[in-house]
C-alpha cells in the first residue's frame, strides 16, 4: 500500500576506485536514472561500517546501496571481501531484529559500468517503491 507519489530515498555508499567513478561514467554518458540516490564516496566499499548503514535506515532513507570493485579487483586487495562479510552479518542482525534486510544491497559494479550502475540504481527505486516507505524511520526524523 504506497502512495502514488512516494519516492524512495536511497544513501548509497560507494568505492572510489570503481563504484563511483562507475556513476561518473553513467553521468558523463548521459545515462538516465532516477535521482533516489545520494551517493557517499569512500576510498573502499571495506570501509563502510554497519553502523553508517543502521544510522542511514534510522534517519529515514528508505534503502542504502554499498557498490565496491568485484571480488578479486580490489584496490586494497581484500577490501571488497570486508564489505561482504559485513552485510551478511548486518543483515542477519536486521532480520533477528525484525526489520528489513532487503532494504540493504551490496553490488560490485566497476569503473567501466556505468550502464551497470544507472540500472542498479533503476531496479532499487522501483524495487523500494513497491515496498514502501522505510518502517524504521525515527518518528521524530524530519
Amino acid at each position: 500500500m504506497t502512495s502514488d507519489n512516494f519516492e524512495p530515498k536511497i544513501v548509497a555508499f560507494l568505492c572510489n576506485w570503481c563504484t563511483y567513478t562507475g556513476a561518473d561514467l553513467a553521468g558523463t554518458s548521459r545515462i538516465q536514472y532516477p535521482p533516489n540516490v545520494r551517493i557517499i564516496r569512500l576510498m573502499c566499499s571495506g570501509s563502510v561500517d554497519p553502523t553508517y548503514v543502521l544510522k542511514a535506515l534510522l534517519d529515514g532513507a528508505d534503502g542504502v546501496l554499498i557498490g565496491g570493485c568485484h571480488p578479486g579487483d580490489c584496490h586494497y586487495q581484500s577490501g571488497n571481501y570486508k564489505a561482504r562479510r559485513r552485510v551478511i552479518a548486518l543483515k542477519e542482525i536486521l532480520k533477528q531484529a525484525g526489520m528489513e534486510e532487503d532494504r540493504v544491497w551490496l553490488r560490485w559494479i566497476s569503473a567501466s559500468e556505468g550502464q551497470r550502475f544507472a540500472d542498479t540504481v533503476t531496479q532499487m527505486t522501483q524495487y523500494l517503491k513497491e515496498k514502501g516507505p522505510n518502517p524504521m524511520k525515527r518518528e521524530w526524523a524530519v
